[in-house]
């Protein structure tokens, strides 16, 4: 099985504006970084991508297994060892935030470092992504260091959020 047509992209564009002299100053401020994924392994490749909405319960949480548990839209189980762009979404009717990282065990660290968390908060999303010259992206070492927490941060409500991963099996 093949991944083609694998663009990981992320954008801001912003203007500022002020009264300035005869007129309005304007000076526009930009940042586009994207990298394109050939099939693969290596440099510039990915071969597994794993795309999902979530809910968990109010004060739950979910260790997701990067190394064998997850499976792909087709069925196929996932062994990420390398993952080349993670995005997180919370849905915007979300009350609670999403939390994730520091996983109690075999945490999955080479993004966020073993304690590591980042807050998604109701309508936000994150993403990382490794460049197209890096072969490495972010390692995942099956057993010691695979599980990516995702938790909901509060009791009352549950949280729903869509996740995306791109990376290589090898």
């Amino acid at each position: 099985m093949a991944l083609s047509g694998t663009l990981l992209a992320m954008a801001a564009s912003a203007e500022l504006s002020a009264t300035a002299g005869l007129g309005t100053a304007r000076v526009p401020a930009q940042l586009n970084r994207s990298v394109s994924l050939a099939n693969g392994t290596g440099a510039g490749k990915a071969d597994k991508v794993y795309q999902a909405r979530r809910t968990l319960a109010a004060s739950a949480t979910e260790d997701l297994d990067l190394a064998g548990v997850l499976t792909d839209a087709l069925g196929a189980a996932l062994t990420f060892v390398r993952v080349k762009g993670l995005f997180i979404s919370a849905a915007a009717a979300n009350t609670n935030n999403v939390v994730v990282g520091a996983a109690a065990s075999n945490a999955w660290a080479t993004l966020l470092n073993a304690t590591g968390t980042l807050t998604v908060r109701p309508g936000a999303t994150v993403g990382a992504m490794a460049g197209a010259a890096d072969a490495v992206g972010y390692a995942v070492t099956a057993g010691t260091g695979d599980l990516l927490k995702v938790a909901n941060s509060a009791g009352g409500t549950s949280v729903t959020y869509d996740i995306f991963i791109v990376g290589a099996s090898a």
